[in-house]
């Protein structure tokens, strides 16, 4: 029975821990967006900053593939073949 009553109280400290650290948390957020709209527009402002980064990445990566499969082109074998047949299909996609 001692064993329980020690488990139940450090699982209620612990959870007392825990919200007061959500409480903080909350104050926290509360200074930093004084209103709901503030929120939305740092959100939406977020949300576009993250597509934009989002598609110059994805850009550079695929230059960076292409360029890359070009110092491949001349290996004999039938790689070589294979690789130029990558990047004419992606040249064409544009």
């Amino acid at each position: 029975m001692n064993k329980i009553l020690k488990k139940s109280a450090k699982k209620l400290a612990d959870d007392n821990a825990r919200g007061a650290q959500i409480g903080l948390l909350e104050e926290v957020f509360n200074d930093i967006y004084p209103s709901r709209w503030t929120i939305y527009k740092v959100n939406f402002f977020r949300g576009i900053a993250f597509g934009f980064g989002s598609a110059i990445g994805a850009t550079v990566l695929i230059f960076l593939l292409i360029w890359i499969l070009n110092f491949f082109v001349n290996i004999p074998g039938g790689i070589g073949d294979f690789i130029q047949s990558i990047i004419n299909a992606m040249q064409n996609r544009r």
